[in-house]
C-alpha cells in the first residue's frame, strides 16, 4: 500500500494514520484525502489496481511476522466439519486482496462467503455484507446472539456488540489483552491455539468465565 502511494501520487508515509482494523476503502480515501488527492471512483480504482498489483508480488517476499497465527487452521477445521456453523470472512480488504492473503497460506478456501473493504467505509458496513452473503449462501438469517466475531481490535469488538452478537478477542495484533477487555469484549485469549476454550467462547458455555 505504501508503494503505491508513492508511486501514484510521491506520497510517503502513513504518518499518524491508524489502520487497525479499518476498511481498505476507508485507507485509501483518508490517505488520499490528507494530500489532497481527489477521491473520485477513478482515482480510487486506480489505486486499488496499483495496490493489487504490489501485492501479489509482495506476498512471495520473506518477511518476519508472515505465517499463519497459532490455531487458526485447526479452527478453521473445527468449524467447517459443524452443520450448525457458517464460516464467513469480515475483513477490511478488498476481496481480491483478501484472496492474494488467504490463498497463499491455503486458507482461503474455508471461507464461502464475507463481507470486504471493496465498498464499505467502516466495520459496522462489512458485517452488513457479511451477514447478507450468509444468508445467500446458507439460505439461513443470523442476526443477534447468534453472531460471533473473532477479531483482534476494538473495532472488531465493537461491530460485535453493536449488532447483539458476541466478540472473541485475540491478543495477535496491535492490542493486548487489558484493551481488548477494556473494549468490551466478552471472551479475550492470548491466541487461538487452544481451541477447547476457543469452541466453549464460540459455542457460548464459558464465555464469562473466560474473562
Amino acid at each position: 500500500m505504501a508503494r503505491t502511494f508513492v508511486e501514484l501520487f510521491r506520497i510517503d508515509g502513513f504518518e499518524g494514520l491508524s489502520m487497525a482494523g479499518r476498511t481498505d476503502q476507508w485507507i485509501f480515501t483518508e490517505l488520499a484525502g490528507r494530500h489532497g488527492v481527489a477521491t473520485d471512483a477513478a482515482t480510487l480504482e486506480r489505486i486499488r489496481d496499483t495496490y493489487l498489483t504490489h501485492l501479489r508480488r509482495e506476498i512471495h517476499e520473506p518477511g518476519p511476522a508472515k505465517g499463519i497465527l497459532p490455531g487458526v487452521e485447526a479452527l478453521l477445521d473445527v468449524l467447517s466439519a459443524r452443520d450448525d456453523v457458517v464460516v464467513a470472512l469480515l475483513t477490511g480488504n478488498i476481496q481480491q486482496g483478501a484472496k492474494i492473503k488467504l490463498e497463499f497460506f491455503d486458507l482461503w478456501r474455508y471461507f464461502p462467503c464475507g463481507g470486504f473493504g471493496d465498498t464499505a467505509a467502516d466495520r459496522p458496513g462489512l458485517l452488513v455484507d457479511a451477514l447478507a452473503a450468509v444468508e445467500a449462501h446458507s439460505g439461513s438469517r443470523f442476526h443477534g446472539a447468534d453472531i460471533v466475531v473473532v477479531g483482534d481490535t476494538p473495532l472488531d469488538v465493537s461491530v460485535a456488540i453493536g449488532a447483539g452478537g458476541h466478540a472473541l478477542a485475540v491478543a495477535t495484533g496491535s492490542f493486548d489483552e487489558p484493551a481488548l477487555r477494556e473494549a468490551g469484549a466478552a471472551t479475550v485469549l492470548p491466541d487461538l491455539s487452544d481451541i477447547a476454550r476457543v469452541m466453549a467462547a464460540i459455542d457460548g458455555g464459558s464465555a464469562e468465565a473466560e474473562r
